[in-house]
């Protein structure tokens, strides 16, 4: 084995890598850019080195840097992890010229899998199933239109060299087949230096189903089973889990030979994922070879008991496969889902800033978190916006489902917008609890897993806010008693905060901000017993108490009778309720804080939703443009944002050009009447 390894990755992966290679004794060392420089990867690793300025292609994609710390840090093997450099042959080949281990396949099943099309070539070839399509060198626009009419619509376009989702448009119709196609050359050339584009038969509800394949230098070839990842938006995975509740026995063994056949075809080594589309009646089809390490490969780990980066260290070392096919064992199951800094009500807006609370579950048997950051980190506008990945495992789906509800309700994220409360719905909705989800079922439903729940009346949001109420008015009684315990008299009836004045009893004031509204309590009681009065609405509540360590527990109450529960977690400035199904977040405010004002765009101006470089204006001053209307394409943080006229109008004022760098708010586009 090894005794020095260099990451070449950072975030939750590059930590992922240093856990396994510390409990193998391997030293690791670490790079890291210049947005990175106290990245908790940074301070896991032995030692760490700059490689570059924050964007990626000063840094992580810089094979010329990364390969010179190898030297100097005497590394003698180096993992990629997943993205940046994990699947460009040319540094993979630079790595083994300069005499140090590739933790990964070699250059040539790169390069035999870095085009889709000559892959599915490869693949029909070998005698795995294909979907019918074009993968011609040929990218004349007239005769990709034949192609595709020959093909046949709905049909996909997909970049020939692409990946994680980017570069793919559905197509329905003739008439939308060349803006598509622009569309996504631009972004296949944006992503991955290349605009080559391949046709697809588009498979309608369909499900996406992954192998996991393992080769050594040994001629050993076996799968560790399936992934189902068929809960999709845009193509980016949003839940994995195996095994996949959709596979029959039958099915399950014909696809696992497949993908062994596949990785035999181009004599892979190492760690690999042999995707394949399946239709609603089973016949399946290859997509793609992912010629690395997986995000979603902890789900494959919880169910087999394996560690597969120990797997890819030794394959690199030259030892031979541990086990083989009928060892490999497959115990209960195992859920995934991607806590991302996103805001799902703005569709899905990346988001950036500082993490001022971060509380993940507790790691545990059921429980496994695997964290790029901490709180107090800053999601930057330069990388991919993932905070952490949650996976569940328990004895069925069943159970693996409830371990994940309870999981998610645990999670406490402020700073950025999150996506919890958005999985909070997707791992409750039915198309996911009986399995029967579709790659395509968020596009097409959208709105039944964002704005408001229609599973929470109104009754729950006012029983919701009257909890928070107590909170904080059990939060003033502590910190009174507190301070009376330090005092010349503790027995004083000034030490109790329940609001007493001589004659009657008194009436407490609490004020508490959800989003944009302000909500004031008129409160009476002590010590767990209120009356309190919120927006007009009076609650009873009785026997108020915390169920554990005050501030991070669960609080029972009962509510005009009703008892309830809810977690809680709170500081001084804010808290956090969450009823089991979802959460409710409030600040507490100065009680004559006036009301903050609702920030608005006016109907008349374009905006960056955040910092970014403008990719293309679609408009110039004095064009006349409708409500809804494309007026500029800008891509931030690997996406690309569409930002459309907010009214009718007519374009006064263009403040940029295709190519400019914006700050976000920044003003786009002006409109007249």
């Amino acid at each position: 084995m090894f005794d020095t390894l260099l990451v070449a990755n950072r975030g939750e992966i590059a930590c992922r890598v240093i856990t396994t290679a510390r409990r193998l004794g391997i030293r690791t060392v670490a790079v890291f850019s210049e947005a990175d420089v106290d990245a908790r990867h940074v301070q896991m690793a032995d030692v760490a080195y700059p490689i570059g300025g924050p964007r990626p292609q000063d840094s992580y994609l810089r094979g010329d840097a990364i390969l010179d710390v190898a030297r100097r840090s005497g590394a003698q093997a180096i993992h990629p992890g997943y993205g940046f450099l994990s699947e460009n042959a040319d540094f993979a080949e630079a790595v083994a010229a300069a005499g140090i281990a590739f933790v990964g396949p070699s250059a040539e099943s790169m390069r035999r899998m870095g085009s889709k099309a000559g892959a599915k070539d490869l693949m029909q070839a070998a005698g795995v199933p294909v979907v019918p399509g074009y993968t011609g060198q040929d990218q004349d626009p007239a005769l990709l239109a034949r192609e595709a009419a020959r093909i046949g619509f709905p049909l996909m376009i997909k970049a020939a060299h692409g990946g994680g989702g980017k570069g793919m448009r559905i197509v329905h119709d003739a008439d939308g087949f060349a803006a598509a196609l622009e569309s996504c050359q631009r972004e296949a050339r944006n992503a991955f230096g290349r605009d080559r584009v391949l046709l697809e038969r588009y498979i309608t509800s369909p499900r996406h189903i992954e192998i996991q394949v393992f080769g050594d230098h040994h001629g050993q070839v076996i799968h560790l089973n399936e992934r189902e990842c068929s809960a999709q938006r845009r193509y980016q995975k949003v839940l994995e889990e195996s095994p996949s509740p959709f596979l029959t026995p039958g099915l399950r063994q014909a696809m696992g030979d497949a993908a062994v056949m596949a990785a035999r075809a181009i004599g892979y080594a190492n760690a690999g994922t042999v995707e394949f589309i399946v239709d609603p009646d089973g016949g399946f089809y290859f997509m793609e070879i992912n010629t690395r390490l997986q995000v979603e490969h902890p789900v494959t780990e919880m169910v087999t008991g394996l560690d597969l980066v120990q797997w890819q260290l030794a394959v690199a070392a030259g030892r031979p496969l541990p086990l083989a096919q009928d060892q490999v064992a497959q115990r209960g199951h195992a859920i995934e889902v991607r806590l991302y800094a996103e805001d799902p009500d703005a569709g899905f807006l990346p988001g950036s800033g500082r993490l001022t609370r971060l509380r993940l579950p507790a790691v545990s048997a059921h429980v496994r978190v695997d964290a790029g950051v901490v709180e107090g980190d800053t999601v930057t506008i330069f990388y991919d916006p993932m905070i952490a990945k949650l996976i569940v495992h328990d004895v069925d789906r069943p159970a693996a489902l409830a371990r994940m509800r309870q999981a998610l309700a645990a999670c406490v994220i402020e700073g950025p917008q999150s996506n919890v409360a958005f999985l909070e719905r997707l791992v409750r909705h039915p198309a996911v609890v009986d399995g029967s989800i579709d790659t395509g079922y968020l596009d097409r439903h959208l709105d039944e897993f964002i704005g408001d729940d229609p599973a929470q009346d109104d009754a729950d949001h006012a029983q919701a806010l009257a909890a928070a109420a107590v909170v904080a008015l059990l939060a003033e009684e502590t910190a009174a008693s507190d301070v009376a315990t330090t005092g010349a008299d503790p027995a004083s009836p000034w030490a109790v905060a329940d609001g007493w004045r001589l004659g009657h009893a008194g009436e407490r004031r609490v004020v508490l901000r959800g989003g944009d509204s302000r909500h004031v309590v008129l409160a009476h009681g002590h010590g767990g017993d209120y009356t309190v009065t919120i927006d007009g609405t009076t609650t009873a509540v009785a026997g108020a108490r915390y169920l554990g360590a005050m501030a991070k527990s669960d609080l029972g109450a009962r509510f005009n009778g009703q008892g309830r529960r809810y977690r809680v977690d709170a500081d001084a400035l804010h808290l956090r309720l969450h009823d089991g199904r979802r959460a409710w977040r409030y600040a507490t405010v100065p009680a004559f804080e006036p009301p903050r004002a609702v920030r608005g765009t006016g109907g008349d101006r374009v905006l960056a939703p955040m910092p970014g470089r403008i990719v293309v204006v679609r408009t110039a001053v004095g064009d006349t443009v409708v409500e809804g209307q494309e007026l500029v394409v800008m891509e931030a943080m690997k996406m690309e944002l569409s930002l459309k006229a907010p009214r009718d109008g007519v374009v006064a004022e263009l403040r940029v050009a295709d190519g400019d760098v914006v700050d976000a708010d920044a003003v786009l586009v002006a409109l007249d009447e």
